[in-house]
């Protein structure tokens, strides 16, 4: 049990009444569904008008709860932001500060074994866990995904798939139910969406809340959308380029299969109950066509077009429909918003902080905090060192290249990142230099390969 607090008094469910003491009772909890896209571009929804893409049923969802404006992911790539969302804390404080990958000479990340994960921290509300889709937080023991508290895995171990139809990583297979490798036949994103409805199905009638994350790896390359999605978006917007009319066509499948799980969580009575999290893992990669507003630059990049994200919570009688915050927020904050909503004390070291006094609006703005970002890559352009960023107010420090210089922008004036103030803040410049030093120093008391005794 825990004391009751004032951001979560507002969003009690029906039969959740404060007792004498002050404190939470047994009672019904929310189901939770955390939707994740891959690479999906922060304007890459029509909810943000964008004029060649319609998503209907992630706009729906959208306009039944609250947009955030401003959401971050902590990485510009996979792995590291899915450590995050899974821990509640910043990637190299886990082990992952970069992509987790099959070909070990390509590695740059190896979860903690004894991080707590988001599911199974919400065992201790006897939820029922699921992973369907792309899991890329570890190929083998003791970080498979059955290992790390989910009850079911159906989805793909590795990073990335060669062919949206092979569903192979450079000849080998990768896919999983639970232990056993499986060959399911069709487009990946027709697969994830199917298992996903029959999960959700599976739980209709069962005494325990369920959490569901379905993190679909579209519309992550190689862009393959299905004939007939292509099709249709080449006929309604004649002009288009055929790399961005693929990607597109990617992301309305994406769009139709989030509807079918919706209708399946409706039909099955279970939508009014289910708190619905909606986040992509990293801006759009521009080479494929993705559409990052006017921001600077996209995926694998730490200026704002790779890091920024749609993003929007459901939570049907609790949530604000059509609502929208500015409030800035990371990945890494859904696993404390969860903790508290479901009313679990966490006792494990998180870097999150909760978004529940935004969400049910007891308050406008949470405590300015300095916001982190990183990424470590090998090949020549990276040559196994890291590029990284912080925010602290108005200010982004960052730097893009481990070879360039460091920049400076107030982010605040210039959205844009368009003037360099590095010659002209050294205040600025110095204070933000020092924090992200003294966050850069406590990433490199974690180990980020796999011990060699293993």
């Amino acid at each position: 049990m825990i004391k009751l607090t004032k951001s979560l008094m507002p969003v009690l469910l029906s039969g959740m009444a404060m007792n004498a003491m002050g404190q939470v009772p047994s009672g019904p909890l929310p189901n939770i569904l955390l939707i994740l896209t891959d690479d999906q571009g922060y304007h890459d929804v029509s909810y943000y008008g964008t004029s060649d893409i319609q998503t209907p049923n992630i706009d729906a969802l959208c306009n039944a709860g609250m947009r955030f404006d401003n959401f971050y992911a902590n990485s510009p790539v996979c792995s590291p932001s899915r450590a995050s969302l899974m821990s509640g804390r910043y990637p190299e404080m886990v082990g992952v500060p970069g992509l987790i990958r099959s070909n070990p000479e390509d590695n740059f990340g190896y979860l903690k074994p004894d991080a707590v994960l988001l599911p199974e921290l919400l065992k201790k509300k006897q939820y029922s866990t699921a992973i369907i889709g792309k899991w890329n937080l570890g190929l083998e023991s003791p970080n498979k995904p059955n290992e790390r508290g989910f009850d079911y895995f159906y989805g793909f171990l590795d990073d990335m798939m060669d062919s949206y139809w092979t569903h192979l990583r450079k000849g080998k297979n990768f896919m999983r139910e639970n232990e056993k490798v499986i060959d399911p036949q069709g487009h990946a994103t027709d697969i994830f969406t199917e298992s996903a409805t029959k999960y959700v199905h599976s739980q209709k009638g069962n005494k325990n809340p369920f959490f569901l994350y379905l993190a679909y790896n579209a519309p992550h390359f190689p862009v393959q959308p299905k004939e007939e999605w292509l099709t249709k978006v080449q006929m309604r917007e004649p002009g288009i380029s055929e790399r961005r009319a693929k990607l597109v066509a990617l992301i309305e499948h994406l769009d139709d299969g989030i509807g079918k799980v919706i209708q399946t969580l409706k039909a099955n009575g279970l939508y009014e109950n289910t708190l619905i999290i909606f986040l992509s893992d990293n801006g759009g990669h521009l080479e494929d066509g993705a559409n990052n507003g006017n921001l600077r630059d996209g995926k694998q990049s730490v200026y704002e077009g790779g890091i920024r994200i749609p993003a929007f919570f459901v939570w049907p009688s609790q949530i604000k429909p059509g609502s929208v915050t500015c409030q800035k927020s990371l990945i890494m904050d859904i696993y404390p918003t969860i903790g508290e909503i479901t009313g679990i004390e966490i006792k494990n070291k998180i870097d999150g902080i909760s978004l529940l006094p935004i969400l049910n609006k007891t308050s406008k703005a949470l405590p300015e905090r300095p916001l982190f970002f990183t990424r470590r890559e090998g090949n020549s352009r990276y040559g196994g060192q890291t590029i990284q960023a912080v925010i602290s107010g108005n200010w982004k420090l960052l730097q893009n290249s481990p070879y360039s210089p460091y920049e400076l922008y107030n982010i605040y004036e210039d959205p844009l990142e368009q003037r360099n103030l590095i010659d002209f803040e050294p205040e600025q410049y110095k204070k933000l230099q020092l924090l992200l030093i003294n966050q850069i120093q406590k990433g490199g008391s974690i180990p980020w390969q796999k011990p060699e005794n293993q």
